[in-house]
């Protein structure tokens, strides 16, 4: 395959794009890899569309080798197998409703589950026929509130997503596991570096959980990782641990004392040192139970109030808060809705009028710190007054606990103890053990040995296709531009004639339909009138692996060779050009 720049759709940009906020965005648009259509949907040049290909085929060839079958499904989807699920109304403002001319309701595709399950109870009926493992790549479409990033979080993009069926548990782990080897296999052929963590499953459901996070400082997913061990998590998906209870015993009473003017936790810390020190050691933050208010609204648009108790040091992640209350969605409470709640104090609010069994119907979950021997400093539900010495399980209770503080570095890791670190990443795949969930929803049942019907279990994989072309740019380039690693690169060798003569164009022709009748993907610029200084900042912005100037050296009878990746130049004589360099490429060098 040869690429002739002098014929190719394709225009790169000195400037960058106004709306780019992270390196892919920025170098995919200057070099003429994709063009923003509408918010969030971008349209695949030439050169870029080569790259998603390349993506998706290594994608493809691993769940093949996997021993999985494709199948494909609409993008556009009726109405009832969602509200089945109930989630035509779980996703909320996530996904795009229309109606056809005759009224019905439709969704265009955020997921499949419901289609794949559907498809699964049509053709299947005993316990003979599984397991089985089907997937497709098909564009999906969320109705992003804030699409960001260029294609790393769009309105539309692509997916392969998968999924299991098994007669049981057993066979669900197997599966599983099928498909973490086959995506361990994936990522590593996309030259990604990449962690995998422990998950939420979110909106799908289900129990094991696990993602695959590329590595990356600009990735919207924080995720931590033992210094010690070998454990790794979403935020999301932390578990705090929780310190030991204690008795009551010996403890003193809790006290109510005036603190005017301590709104904020670091005012009522410093009122509390002034004014009520104790022995030992200062009052601080960590000593006070902060309860935050938030207003939650259901899919079915009805709100509900929740306070959220936590020590004051922490503030609450509002991610790892939607996370657990999904699909309701919480919001800070604002204060004309705050005055509606008599028993909520602006400022001084404590745990005393709170809870489900107090009369006041406020919803009342605590961070896992919050154990009962633990005693606080916290609100006594008036103006600028406090209680001091306040203990868990003795002087008030909580409807429960709830994952929804803060983690930071150096938070010990629940499963040895030693310190976490943070780092970002972007999610690149996600694997879920479903279970039963979709498959109660739409009575996918079979016969099993013993001619009994049984529920099947399922198991849901996705990787996100066009998300992996930005997360590859992310982790590949310079300040100059992009590096594909050349697999999924677009061209192997980028041939470049400089000068005015027609020798090196002639010369550079010639070896670029050599290394094509090897096989190996040519991208020559062969453009007339176009500066060396212009030709060589566009080889460094598109990111072929391997660049190829043929120019003034031919009059020593060499070109010369530069490795994109690492800058190293080397001389090759022009007559061994075309072995060496589909050597060079056969070698995955």
């Amino acid at each position: 395959m040869i690429l002739r720049m002098s014929t190719l759709f394709l225009r790169t940009l000195r400037d960058d794009p106004a709306d780019a906020e992270v390196p892919s965005h920025r170098l995919l648009v200057r070099g003429g890899y994709v063009r923003r259509v509408a918010p969030g949907v971008f349209s695949w040049l030439p050169l870029g569309y080569l790259v998603y290909r390349n993506v998706e085929r290594i994608i493809r060839e691993e769940m093949d080798r996997a021993g999985f079958q494709e199948v494909h499904f609409p993008a556009l989807l009726p109405r009832e197998p969602y509200e089945a699920s109930q989630r035509w109304t779980d996703y909320g403002d996530g996904i795009f409703r229309l109606k056809d001319r005759k009224g019905n309701d439709y969704l265009l595709g955020p997921t499949h589950e419901e289609m794949f399950t559907l498809m699964v109870k049509g053709e299947y009926s005993s316990y003979k026929d599984l397991p089985l493992v089907i997937y497709q790549i098909q564009t999906k479409y969320r109705d992003e509130a804030r699409p960001r990033a260029g294609i790393l979080r769009g309105r539309e993009f692509v997916m392969k997503d998968s999924y299991s069926f098994d007669i049981d548990d057993a066979g669900l782990e197997r599966s599983y596991q099928r498909h973490r080897d086959a995506y361990v296999a994936t990522f590593d052929r996309l030259g990604l570096g990449y962690v995998i963590v422990s998950a939420m499953s979110g909106a799908m459901g289900g129990s094991a959980s696990e993602e695959f996070l590329a590595m990356t400082d600009n990735g919207e997913d924080t995720y931590v990782r033992c210094s010690t061990g070998d454990y790794a998590a979403n935020v999301e998906a932390v578990v705090t641990p929780a310190p030991p209870t204690t008795g009551y015993d010996g403890l003193p009473a809790a006290h109510v004392e005036d603190t005017p003017d301590t709104p904020t936790i670091s005012s009522l810390v410093d009122h509390a040192n002034a004014h009520h020190p104790r022995p030992g050691r200062p009052w601080d933050a960590g000593d006070t139970l902060k309860n935050v208010v938030l207003a939650v609204t259901r899919p079915d648009a009805t709100r509900y109030p929740l306070v959220v108790g936590l020590p004051g040091d922490r503030e609450v992640d509002m991610k790892r808060l939607a996370a657990v209350l999904h699909p309701d969605e919480p919001v800070a409470m604002d204060e004309g809705e705050l005055r509606s709640y008599p028993a909520l104090v602006k400022g001084y609010i404590g745990p005393q009028a709170l809870g489900e069994s107090s009369g006041s119907g406020i919803r009342y979950l605590v961070d896992p710190r919050v154990v009962p021997g633990t005693a606080w400093i916290t609100g006594a539900n008036a103006p600028d007054r406090h209680v001091f010495d306040l203990v868990m399980g003795r002087d008030f209770s909580a409807d429960g606990t709830i994952e929804a503080a803060e983690i930071v570095a150096g938070d010990l890791c629940p499963r040895c103890g030693g310190p976490l670190e943070m780092a970002r990443g972007i999610e690149i795949g996600h694997i879920f053990q479903l279970g039963r969930k979709f498959a109660e929803a739409l009575d996918l049942r079979v016969l099993d040995e013993h001619g009994d019907l049984v529920t099947v279990t399922m198991g849901s994989y996705g990787i996100g296709v066009s998300r992996a072309v930005a997360a590859i740019a992310e982790q590949s380039h310079d300040d100059k531009g992009l590096i594909w690693p050349r697999e999924v690169s677009p061209a192997d060798v980028h041939v470049i004639a400089t000068g005015k003569a027609d020798e090196p164009f002639e010369e550079a022709d010639r070896l670029a339909s050599d290394l094509a009748e090897q096989g190996v993907r040519v991208l020559l610029d062969d453009r007339r009138g176009v500066s060396p200084g212009v030709k060589f900042n566009d080889s460094e912005l598109l990111g072929v692996p391997t660049i190829v100037v043929v120019g003034k050296r031919l009059v020593d009878g060499v070109v010369e060779v530069k490795d994109r990746c690492t800058g190293e130049r080397t001389d090759i004589p022009l007559a061994e050009a075309a072995g060496t360099l589909a050597r060079l490429v056969k070698a995955g060098g």
